[in-house]
């Protein structure tokens, strides 16, 4: 357990409303983690509308004491224009969570959109400043971008203590996200890499056939979705792996591998490496729905772009009628994809880079 933590941005939720957790299924699912010998639970001010930093409260900090459990959290510095901000939302965060310090605080998706404004307003500064003042343990980023921006921070920064990475085996020799040499880059800083979207937002637990079945054959009885988490633990400079778990099923399936965690063999990263290579012929848009294009920017038409990705995918793999009957659905509530105005906004969230707008098109060729 001293590698798996517990993300808290895909909590279960009422009636399908993202911004209410269900506090009775979260107690169940928080109690089974914390009794395994779980301590490490991680949030940020934009998770679930903001609920998830409450959840994390009334679930955790209410009923057990402060030294059974660990929290981090995120400085949104998409939201900071001024230095003067930063106070406000730290507090704010600190009164969500109803702790008095944070174990753990990042600042939240650095990329090459934010940083130079993450100079200017002295993000960092105010990230030593409370550490100093005992309101923080320890300070990071999490980061989305090339490892030539990493390695730029780390050298701007050497006092950084840790790095939050996107890291599993379908982005790991990827051109576009290059995982491996931003993990090679923090390991060669000394800095202790804490491993976001390891099963790369559920795509990794629902693999094409083929891949699952070289996998099963390798190593019978473990689930799809363990085979990622393992792969992201067995990294000798991963201090931790998260994962966003949604029902207690998913709780009692990591529990049942990362309590007595064994790294990946010689073998069984051999086999990784075959279902990889087929899981990529198969994914048209390669969204992880972490919903930052909608959560973290207003998309003036009111898209719901990751569930359209997601049905976009569904429809190339499975070619039913079915995405296309949830896709109408949603489109009673929400714009078309067709009615994307290509205002970009969307894409300035992206951790993945993805040409969002380009996509929305191939969306609305298939489902109008």
């Amino acid at each position: 357990m001293k590698k798996f933590g517990f993300g808290l941005m895909r909590l279960p939720v009422v009636n399908g409303n993202y911004s209410e957790v269900d506090i009775s299924k979260m107690t169940e699912m928080v109690d089974a983690f914390l009794e395994a010998g779980g301590t490490y639970f991680d949030t940020a001010y934009p998770y679930h509308g903001g609920s998830s930093e409450k959840a994390f409260r009334e679930t955790v900090v209410k009923r057990y004491p402060r030294e059974r459990f660990t929290i981090t959290d995120k400085m949104p510095v998409y939201m900071v224009q001024k230095t003067e901000q930063m106070q406000g939302i730290f507090e704010e965060q600190l009164n969500r969570c109803g702790v008095e310090y944070f174990d753990y605080y990042w600042l939240h998706a650095l990329a090459g959109t934010n940083y130079e404004n993450v100079q200017k307003v002295g993000a960092f500064d105010f990230l030593v400043q409370k550490k100093e003042e005992g309101r923080i343990r320890h300070i990071g980023f999490s980061f989305h971008d090339s490892p030539e921006l990493l390695e730029r921070i780390l050298k701007d920064h050497p006092e950084t203590e840790y790095v939050q990475l996107q890291l599993n085996y379908l982005d790991w020799d990827d051109a576009a996200l290059r995982a491996k040499e931003c993990y090679e880059i923090a390991t060669r800083h000394g800095k202790p890499v804490i491993v976001m979207e390891p099963i790369k937002g559920g795509a990794l637990a629902n693999i094409p056939e083929k891949a699952d079945e070289i996998l099963k054959a390798q190593t019978p009885g473990l689930s799809t979705a363990s085979w990622a988490i393992r792969f992201a633990a067995t990294h000798e400079n991963v201090m931790m792996v998260l994962s966003g778990m949604s029902n207690m099923e998913q709780v009692a399936d990591n529990l049942s591998y990362m309590k007595d965690f064994k790294p990946l063999s010689e073998a069984e990263m051999k086999a990784l490496k075959q279902a990889a290579d087929i899981i990529r012929s198969g994914i048209a848009i390669p969204c992880t729905a972490c919903r930052y294009c909608i959560s973290e920017s207003e998309c003036p038409k009111n898209i719901a772009i990751p569930d359209y990705f997601a049905l976009y995918n569904d429809n190339k793999n499975f070619k039913g009628m079915v995405s296309s009957i949830y896709y109408n659905n949603l489109a009673l509530t929400h714009g078309k994809a067709s009615e994307c105005i290509g205002c970009g906004k969307c894409e300035k969230h992206c951790p993945q880079h993805l040409p969002i707008r380009e996509y929305l098109k191939d969306v609305a060729e298939v489902f109008g």
